[in-house]
This record gives structure tokens, sequence and C-alpha cells, in this order.
């Protein structure tokens, strides 16, 4: 792995991390390889995603709302054409035509490229990148969905694509929503907003135009705004997160003892690494950024399959280590924290794995060297752990997630050398395929209440919020609450899986719901609710069958209970300071 000090950040302080700052660095960023990968990788769900809809729109759902009133919509509109409106919507729909896209598209990447003494070569390959993976999933989707066009008088000639989805809108989506990204970053001064604000109002205008040309259906349309839109975010993240966050969120402030401490300067430091992710390299990287914090006594103890971080851990404890490194994935860290619990030894995280949820969630830097020298910087933290235990499994620790079902297919699924190869989308990849896991019923205990009994596809206990992608699974799970949230999902059929998607892009209610013994006593009518939030302290499940079980990411022996606590503060950790 990389062992070079990241490049500088492409945000400034007070911004959020993607933005598009311009950047005197290569086009992309190091791996560009496995880049590539995670790009292809999730351009493949993409579709996947953009067909299934297509499917399900032409076929199950083709007789339900909306679709069931999308030709009144076109017939209103064909009734109410005028010459003017006629003309003004040619001119509008230009702009998302083909020939018009690839000249606006050329002239700004070479505007980009030719900037005097600081060409922007990432934005120029951001819109390019684009635009083009926008262009091949609409390819594939005009391939494997036949829908026909509104059976209206249409003003242009209709070519030989489907309907589902509108090239022109997602080509215009994919070019002036890249631009007013750009743009957002350039620009100063009250202009700012202006520019963005006419440049993201340009593709919502081109899909009206084609609607009322009756070129398309209502949600061929928002297939398209979906499309050029998810192509920006795919190309966008792979080329602009660097790994690195300014400032992590309020976190609970540490005991009196504690106040103002930072990192231990003196004493014994202990890195516990995975040799199968931290190589000699990075192990010389990670000793030079110790010694430049004046930690001249380390010692670096190498993980096995047999013990992965916990007896290391343990024992750099005993031997009276006043700090322990941990790098690796999330099951390493787990690990170490379950044998740190409670010990007030500060933990510094270096994520090296694959998932490295904690780290993502603590908005830890995931460049190795700099989360290393973030964390030294930084002041002691506490935050929760999970205390879990079941059949077959002993009592231990998790720190970000825990469940059954449908999330620990997930992990069983994902191949170890797709997780090499592509990282965290090789577990969108294993998912796809897991989606028809079978229903399992399961009867929930929370804090003493009266008992829930629940069909569900998973449950899934979190002490974090976000999973992989930036996706926010529990909205309510803070690290440092004190409380653990449990999440119940439990689509049936297409329907049931749209709603539970849109009920998760929403957060929810934002906030989990209570679990007070009234609340809970008359709460089985829950059930068939795609949906669920919690909160808990103590949590107990009894499944009526055997289930796959997972702990931050690692599969472990099916069973049929599991019993859940929060233990809060159990960790002591060095997070960067919030100040950025």
């Amino acid at each position: 792995m990389p062992t070079a000090v990241p490049e500088r950040p492409t945000h400034l302080p007070g911004e959020s991390p993607g933005a598009l700052r311009p950047s005197r660095t290569r086009a992309l960023p190091r791996g560009t390889v496995r880049t590539a990968a995670r790009i292809g990788a999730l351009t493949l769900c993409q579709a996947a995603f953009m067909v299934g809809i297509g499917l399900l729109i032409t076929g199950p759902a083709r007789d339900v709302w909306p679709m069931t009133v999308e030709d009144d919509a076109s017939e209103a509109l064909e009734r109410r054409r005028t010459g003017a409106l006629d003309a003004l919507s040619w001119f509008v729909s230009e702009a998302g035509n083909t020939l018009t896209v690839i000249a606006v598209a050329l002239a700004a990447c070479l505007g980009l490229i030719l900037v005097p003494r600081l060409p922007m070569w990432r934005q120029a390959v951001f819109l390019g990148g684009a635009l083009v993976l926008q262009a091949l999933v609409f390819l594939v989707i005009t391939e494997s969905v036949d829908r026909h066009r509104p059976d209206v008088d249409r003003l242009d000639a209709s070519p030989p694509t489907s309907s589902y989805t509108s090239g022109h809108t997602g080509a215009a989506t994919a070019l002036y929503a890249g631009l007013a990204a750009i743009a957002l970053s350039r620009i100063r001064g009250p202009w700012r907003k202006v520019v963005c604000g006419l440049l993201l109002l340009v593709p919502l205008m081109v899909a009206l135009a084609r609607l009322y040309r009756g070129m398309h259906h209502p949600t061929d349309l928002v297939g398209g705004l979906v499309n050029g839109g998810l192509s920006l975010l795919i190309v966008g993240r792979a080329l602009f997160t660097d790994g690195t966050v300014a400032a992590v969120p309020a976190m609970r402030p540490a005991p009196a003892a504690d106040a103002g401490r930072g990192a231990p300067t003196s004493g014994r430091t202990v890195v516990v690494f995975n040799p199968t992710v931290t190589d000699e390299s990075a192990c010389a990287a990670l000793r030079d950024v110790l010694r430049q914090h004046g930690h001249t006594s380390t010692e670096f103890v190498e993980t096995t399959v047999d013990d992965p971080g916990g007896g290391q851990a343990a024992r750099a404890i005993r031997a009276g280590a006043t700090l322990v490194v941990v790098c690796g994935g999330d099951g390493t860290v787990r690990a170490a924290a379950h044998a740190m619990a409670g010990s007030g030894v500060p933990l510094a995280l270096v994520p090296s794995g694959t998932g490295n949820l904690l780290a993502r969630n603590l908005h830890l830097p995931l460049s190795p060297v700099a989360a290393l020298d973030a964390a030294l910087r930084g002041a002691v933290r506490h935050i929760d752990l999970g205390h879990i235990e079941g059949d077959g499994l002993e009592a231990t620790h998790f720190a970000a997630m825990s469940g059954a079902g449908l999330d620990a297919a997930i992990m069983e699924n994902t191949d170890d050398r797709a997780k090499s190869l592509l990282g965290w989308p090789a577990y969108v990849l294993a998912g796809i395929t897991t989606l028809r896991s079978p229903r399992m019923r399961v009867t929930i205990r929370l804090d003493g209440a009266p008992a829930l009994r629940r069909t569900a596809r998973m449950v899934l206990l979190a002490n974090v919020g976000s999973v992989q992608g930036g996706v926010t699974l529990v909205p309510a799970a803070r690290p440092d609450d004190g409380r653990l949230d449990l999440l119940v999902l439990d689509p049936r059929g297409p329907g049931g899986w749209i709603r539970a998607l849109g009920a998760l892009l929403r957060g929810g209610a934002r906030t989990a719901r209570p679990t007070s013994a009234d609340t809970l006593a008359a709460d089985d009518a829950g059930t068939g609710v795609p949906v669920e939030f919690f909160t808990f302290r103590r949590a107990e499940f009894t499944f009526e069958t055997q289930q796959l079980r997972e702990l931050d990411g690692d599969p472990v022996a099916p069973g049929r209970r599991l019993t859940a606590e929060v233990r809060p503060g159990a960790l002591t950790m060095l997070l960067p300071s919030g100040d950025g």
C-alpha cells in the first residue's frame, strides 16, 4: 500500500471535503487502477439499479400511481401547446442534444486544462468521465428496458432507443450539474450562487421541454435525472475524496482527569498491525510519523490468523504501554477494542482495511500516515462500545455495527479477492446477489419492555450510523450517546423495497423511536413496516431459526440468540481535534 505522505486535501477549511478546489496535483488520485476498478464496479451497480427500476415501472408497477396518470399528463400538455411554447421548448431541448452536450463539454474541458498557471485536470476528467459513464449506462438501459413513447403527437423525430430513460435529461444533468459543482469551487462573490443555480436549472428545464414535446413519460425524465446524478456522484467521489476530513464531530467531553490531555509523548508505544494490509514500507512510514511526534520507544507487533489483534493489545497494556496504535480493518480494530475496553489506555486508529466503518464515522483520514499524524495531534476522547453475546458466541465487544440476516449474508458472500481489488464496492456487488435472502422471525426485547415479534430480512445493531459510500443507514446513531440503535428491515415485494429505500435515503425519522414500555406494549402492529428504528441500552433477540450473524463486518457462528448492551465511554481513543 502507498506510504508517501498524502497529497494536500482539495478542500479549504470550512468547505465540505468533496468541494472541487483547484489542485496542483496530478489528474487522478493515488491507486489509479483501483480507482478505475471501483468506478467500474459502481457503474455496474448503477446500471443494475436503473435497469431494475425500469423493469419495475414497465412490469409489476405499471398499474401503480404515478404510472397510471402519466398518459393523462402527456395528453394535457399536448392540448395546451402553442407556437411560442413549441419554439421555446425546442430551444431548451437542444441544450440536452448530443451535439450540444459534446460541444459544451469539449469547450469546458479545454478551458479547464488551459487555465493559465493552474490547469485543472481533475475537474476536466470529472466532467468528461461523468458524461461517458452516463452515456454507457444509458445504452445499457435502453437495450434492457423496452418502453414505448407516449401516445401523443410528438414534436421531434423518435429515436430508436427506449423511452426510458431520457438521454437528453441524463446528459444535461451530467454536464450542467457537473459544471455547477466546478463553478461552486471556483467562483467567488455574489454571482457564485446565481451561476450555480442557473446551471442546475438547465437539466430541469430540459426535462420539462422533453415532456412538453411528447418525447417521454414523467418517470423517464426522473430516471434521466437520477442516471446523470449518480454518474456525477460516482466519478466525483473517486476523484475528489482524498481520504481526509477537516474535523471530527463533537464527542463526549473527556473526564476531568483526561481534560485537555493529548497524545502521550513518553512511555512505551505499541503498534499492532495486520501484515496482510500493512507492509514493511508502510510500517517504516508510520515509524517516521511516530518519531516526529516524540515516540521513540515503539514496538511493532503483527496480528495472526488465530489472534487478529486482541491478544497483542492485551499484552501491550499488561507490559505498560501508554499508547496502542492499531493498523488494520474493522476486524482488527474490534479485537483490539475488546481487549482495551475500560483500560483507559488511548487507542490511535490507523485505518488500513476495506470497510473502515469506525474510521469513516469518526471522520478520520483514510490515509494511514495522515490518520496517525492527525491522531497524534489530537486529544483523548471516549466512545461507546457494544457488548454482545449469544449461543455459540462468546461475550465480546463491537465498535461499529453488528447484526443478523441480510447484512451477515453480505459479509459471508463477499469474496476476499474482490475486496482486495475493489475495496468497499465489493460489498455492494455481494449485496445485490443476497437481496432475496429469506425473511426471518424474531422476538425482540428492549430495555425490559414487552416483547416485540417481527418478521425481518435484517436486524442491525448500530453504534455508528453510516456505512460505505457515505450512506447513512441509522441516522440517530452516535458513538458517544450512551445508547445503541436498532434498524429492523422488512421490505415485502418491489413496492416494499422502494419504500424501504426511500425511508433510508430520507434518513428514517431522523431520530430513532423511543423504547418506553408504554410505547412498545402496543407496538406489535408494526409488523409489515419496511423500516423501523429504535434506541436501547440493552436488547435481547431470539430468532425462530438459526441465522447468519456478523460483528463489525466479520461473519461469526450462526445462532438463534443475541444479547447486546451498550458500554458507555468504554474505549479511550486519540482523535483529531474538532477545530479543523
